[in-house]
């Protein structure tokens, strides 16, 4: 029979402000009461035993029926931090907020740097084509479209394979790996003759960068709690729109290099951004570590954290979601394992979102230089007028993962996205000056490539309903796949024959927005349902069967009637 895999609550910011309390399922004491406060279920002792309740919901393992089930799975799953390991270890409030400042540097600041790179050879086409790439290799905007596309499948056929090499190898290995080889082919670009080799780099790089987002995530989650990830995350899509800032303004000054060794400035601007994504792979192999206790090498003889510090990462981390020590970071993932992973229903709705969310600013964002220069600007003022939609995406982007975790709430304040986008693309659709008057359509145009960006906050949505890290290492990597799926979709949205107005493309993209509003309502509705339905069945259940159940139950992961979803 399985063990049972009591887990920790990733949904409510307790008072006690050292740890966060474990508030996503029924507790695992006998003489216990559920009351709900909001959307969050919270697991309350009787008034006999209140000060076991608060040290319990900081701390799972101090129940011996939840301490001695986990030791036995992370003995068995040779856990790497295992000897770090103690329920009963404490630690100050200061000396945590220190060692999340010392993460915050080592781990959040090195994933940003290196999701930097990822962006330079990801992001640098649509700077290239202001500088007449198409003309240049005799290519239209269908083939563009149709390289974006190539791209985009690559990347999403990718993602699974590179997240099962990753989880066998460890992300501080594969992850420079990757880099390293990508950055090969974007410089290889430079090269470029015409459509076919177009086609052929823009499938490399898709399939070399394919995984990279969902194995820095894992990575990312060894680290921090639940509740930290999303604003993390947030720091790693703000990365996305500085480096599209500062690549703007390298672009600037790179399309100038034109006749420079008789060659065109977008070939010059492929192979020196190369060079930097290059070097940037190459210092990942000093930058990442496997885990918090194997931060000792020989290139960090004296690793990152003391023996307390190192126990306070590995204990805080566990309190939060007990299953993240339920396999051990050099584990691969076993094909039947995979099989359940993707068959985990509950995390469709997730899935869905990503698919239709992020369709209008890829399509738009890919085309938006060719709009400036529709509009009439240079191509020097083309990339520098891509820079305050960056400014306000960074802007939206940190402000609405903020607040939703401050609310504890996901969907709904995801909502606010396509409240806002779904009347500016109507003007752009409608308004007899779109695309005529250059400065109002600029402006409009801005607008709508900064909306909000929800991403962040799907991506720890997706975290934390996965609720074991086999589910969370796959889940990552397919609800990546519906994003890129999204991608598809996006980059065949605007076609040659719609120029130059795209009226039946702004058309198409403004029903995709409306549409993603009820299905944000509806992926609320089916959590709030599925946490009432399981509450309603374990209320029924004697104490006997409790206990029998969290002993002896096969549900695993989010299939177990006592865990509760965010939402």
């Amino acid at each position: 029979m399985s063990r049972p895999e009591i887990t920790s609550n990733n949904n409510y910011d307790s008072s006690d402000a050292e740890k966060q309390a474990v508030t996503n399922h029924p507790s695992a004491h006998d003489n216990s009461a559920t009351k709900n406060e909001g959307d969050v279920n919270i697991t309350y002792l009787d008034s006999n035993t209140s000060v076991e309740s608060d040290a319990t919901l900081t701390n799972p393992f101090l129940d011996p029926l939840v301490e001695k089930h986990y030791r036995s799975l992370y003995e068995e799953s040779h856990y790497e931090s295992y000897k770090a390991f103690d329920p009963h270890f404490t630690w100050s409030k200061s000396e945590e907020d220190a060692l999340v400042r010392k993460l915050n540097i080592r781990v959040a600041l090195t994933s940003c740097l290196l999701f930097c790179g990822l962006q330079i050879d990801r992001g640098n086409l649509a700077q290239s084509v202001s500088d007449n790439l198409l003309n240049d290799l005799g290519m239209t905007t269908n083939d563009y479209n149709t390289g974006n596309t190539i791209f985009y499948v690559c990347f999403l056929v990718a993602e699974i394979p590179s997240q099962l090499i990753s989880k066998a190898l460890g992300p501080d290995i594969f992850i420079p790996i990757q880099m390293i080889a990508w950055s090969i082919v974007a410089m290889s670009q430079a090269a470029l003759s015409g459509k076919t080799s177009f086609y052929i780099t823009r499938a490399l790089i898709g399939i070399l960068e394919g995984g990279f987002i969902a194995d820095l995530v894992l990575w990312l989650s060894y680290f921090f709690t639940s509740k930290e990830l999303p604003v993390r995350l947030s720091w790693f899509w703000t990365t996305l729109s500085l480096v599209q800032i500062l690549t703007a303004l390298l672009a600037f000054a790179i399309l100038r290099m034109r006749g420079v060794a008789g060659m065109e400035g977008w070939r010059w601007l492929f192979l020196l951004e190369g060079i930097i994504t290059l070097f940037i792979g190459i210092a990942a192999f000093y930058l990442m570590v496997p885990s918090a206790v194997q931060t000792k090498n020989w290139m960090h003889k004296k690793g990152w954290f003391t023996e307390r510090e190192e126990k306070i990462v590995v204990n805080r981390v566990l309190r939060d979601d007990p299953s993240k020590g339920t396999m051990h970071n050099r584990q691969a993932i076993t094909p039947k394992a995979l099989w359940k992973s993707l068959i985990d229903y509950n995390l469709w709705p997730i899935y869905i979102i990503g698919v239709v969310a992020y369709i209008g600013t890829g399509t738009f964002g890919a085309y938006f230089t060719l709009m400036n220069k529709q509009l009439g600007f240079s191509t020097f003022n083309t990339n520098l007028l891509t820079i305050p939609q960056n400014v306000i995406h960074i802007i939206f982007l940190l402000v609405i993962t903020w607040f939703s975790e401050r609310i504890n709430e996901r969907a709904l304040v995801c909502v606010l996205a396509p409240l806002y986008s779904t009347p500016l693309i109507a003007v752009i659709r409608w308004w007899s000056g779109s695309g005529k008057e250059v400065w109002p359509t600029w402006v409009l145009n801005t607008l709508y490539l900064g909306q909000p960006y929800i991403h962040a906050i799907c991506v720890s949505w997706v975290s934390r309903n996965s609720n074991h890290v086999r589910t969370r290492s796959v889940a990552s990597a397919v609800y990546n796949m519906f994003v890129q799926l999204g991608s598809i979709i996006g980059s065949n949205i605007y076609r040659k024959d719609d120029l130059p107005l795209y009226h039946r493309g702004n058309m198409q993209l403004f029903v995709i927005t409306l549409i993603l509003i009820p299905i944000l309502v509806l992926a609320k509705g089916y959590y709030m349902w599925q946490n009432k339905r399981r509450d309603d069945i374990w209320n029924k259940l004697t104490e006997e069967e409790k206990d029998d159940y969290r002993n002896n139950t096969t549900d695993e992961g989010s299939k177990r009637l006592d865990f509760r979803f965010a939402h």
